[in-house]
């Protein structure tokens, strides 16, 4: 792994050089005053630019201190507006073909600046409702649900990927909301920490405050087994949420199933962990897990819902339609698959780039009736 690190990073430096070297090269070509002899500084600038989300990783994986984060978070913010920035110089270029052939009288300047100003735009409202953590409320139907569980509510928070950008703060909102809201049990579905170096007993605290009547319970994300998995699930149980290795527990008659994220995407593992889980097939059942993945397994276990993150919705275009891409319809929402409900919410907090442009982060509130 640490030898092919380097070959990683070195294939990741040279697309973003390359992109920005490109997003320079459009702004130069439409702009009405052609460039300087020589390498100008607007070119120093993109070419400085492009190092800093490779070396604001590679130290935030290292350090958690107030320079770090600050860099890391600059740099965060930077590839969410870069990314807007590409697709402005990609839509001008095509805008441009389409301007010559259509004979029109749009000069390639205003053509840029429009194009500029409206990734501007949508790179300044991503940041901002990425920061806005909203309440969806859901109503799902359980076959054989038990009788005190009809009308109770469940609290779903996935992905709040605290870290050098979500910090502790985002733990303490989250907590505040769900205290206005009252929910009966509230389900962690993993990526509660983002995996850079940060102090994981600190940012796990808020959690304490949660006071769901039949508990909290978390299961581990893919974010988690970035380094020790054990410190993660040890910050977490020492706020006192229980942790679900791979178990069943039956709360109040309801059969509820947690399976980590590195066990759910080995198709034998996950198929004996839910076996060996003597799921009750008269009973409604919960399956709680990070990424809708394996779906045809949880259904072959008569599991009744499956609650999941991981995938953020794809917080913005065009990771949106990658995304939905690799999902298909399980990608965000309610969903089923034969006998087998599964919601996957688009999560709290966001990775990477702190911006979401059609989608919004989320704390899920799902009411049961049978």
């Amino acid at each position: 792994m640490r030898k092919r690190l380097p070959v990683f990073l070195g294939i990741v430096q040279s697309i973003l050089f390359a992109s920005h070297w490109f997003v320079y090269e459009t702004w130069t070509a439409f702009r009405a005053a052609p460039d300087p002899p020589g390498v100008s500084g607007l070119a120093m600038v993109f070419a400085i630019l492009s190092l800093t989300f490779p070396t604001a990783a590679l130290l935030a994986w290292r350090y958690s201190n107030v320079f770090v984060r600050a860099y890391y978070k600059v740099a965060a913010v930077w590839l969410g507006f870069f990314s807007f920035l590409f697709l402005a110089a990609i839509s001008s270029w095509i805008f441009y073909a389409v301007v010559r052939l259509s004979g029109s009288s749009w000069d390639r300047q205003s053509i840029a600046l429009a194009l500029l100003g409206v990734a501007i735009l949508a790179s300044l409202y991503g940041v901002m409702n990425s920061a806005m953590v909203r309440v969806k409320r859901v109503t799902v139907n359980l076959p054989n649900l038990p009788v005190a569980w009809r009308g109770r509510v469940a609290a779903l928070v996935t992905d709040m990927h605290l870290g050098h950008v979500r910090g502790k703060g985002l733990a303490k909102r989250i907590v505040k909301i769900l205290g206005r809201y009252h929910p009966d049990i509230v389900l962690i579905a993993g990526d509660m920490y983002d995996g850079t170096a940060a102090d994981v007993d600190d940012l796990a605290e808020p959690l304490g405050g949660l006071s769901a009547p039949l508990g909290t319970y978390f299961i581990a994300g893919n974010h988690e087994e970035f380094s020790d998995h054990k410190k993660y699930l040890n910050a977490v149980k020492k706020s006192g949420v229980r942790i679900l290795n791979n178990e069943k527990v039956i709360v109040d008659g309801l059969q509820i199933v947690g399976v980590h994220y590195r066990d759910s995407v080995n198709p034998e593992r996950f198929r004996g962990i839910l076996r060996r889980a003597d799921l009750d097939a008269d009973t409604a059942s919960i399956l709680l897990t990070h990424a809708p993945n394996q779906l045809s397994i949880a259904a072959e276990a008569k599991i009744g819902l499956q609650l999941s993150g991981h995938t953020h919705g794809g917080q913005f275009f065009p990771y949106t339609w990658i995304t939905s891409r690799i999902y298909g319809p399980f990608v965000y929402g309610l969903q089923r698959l034969g006998n087998l409900l599964v919601y996957t919410s688009c999560g709290a907090g966001t990775w990477g780039p702190p911006m979401r442009v059609g989608t919004r982060p989320e704390i899920v509130l799902i009411r049961f009736e049978c």
